[in-house]
């Protein structure tokens, strides 16, 4: 009777064994590890545009002035960080990127942010319009209502990229 309870112990000890082995390696982290990786949980992204300038003041004071940018601490004269709400800007001097950047200022004419709309959403469209205005900025589009429902702008900054004020709703 001993011996009978003793295989029993023994094989439900190795079932129960097997079992929590099984659980370890289906919870670990590092089952499934190469899917985990490309898996990004978005909440952890942020966004930076780097806008490349051969006047990096010029460029900084229009987004102060214009659209009410805050300067960033920056420990580099090539490159200084700029920020509204959860817009961060990083105006970079164009001549300091070395010949193998993408970005290389030797390739000749360049067409800055071609391709590219840069979107800012503001809570008060008119108040924005208004600054826009009264500070002399030529204009590329009126404010007008869109057919998508929201009501919109456009302006190039100094260097020429292309930028779109809009509503939030």
């Amino acid at each position: 009777m001993k011996s009978k309870f003793l295989r029993k112990f023994i094989a439900f000890t190795a079932i129960f064994i097997a079992l929590l082995i099984t659980f370890q390696l289906y919870s670990s982290p590092f089952k499934n590890s190469e899917n985990q990786k490309r898996i990004i949980n978005s909440s952890f992204m942020t966004m930076r545009l780097e806008l490349f300038t051969s006047d990096i003041n010029k460029t900084v004071n229009f987004y102060q002035d214009v659209l009410g940018f805050k300067s960033l601490k920056s420990n580099s004269s090539t490159y200084q960080p700029i920020q509204k709400g959860q817009v961060i800007l990083g105006i970079g001097l164009l001549e300091s990127l070395g010949s193998n950047h993408y970005f290389n200022s030797k390739q000749g004419d360049i067409q800055f942010g071609y391709g590219v709309e840069i979107v800012l959403e503001v809570d008060d469209i008119q108040l924005v319009y208004n600054k826009v205005k009264e500070a002399n900025i030529d204009i590329e589009s009126e404010l007008k209502k869109q057919p998508w429902g929201l009501t919109d702008f456009r302006i190039t900054d100094p260097n020429g990229y292309y930028i779109r004020v809009t509503s939030k709703e």
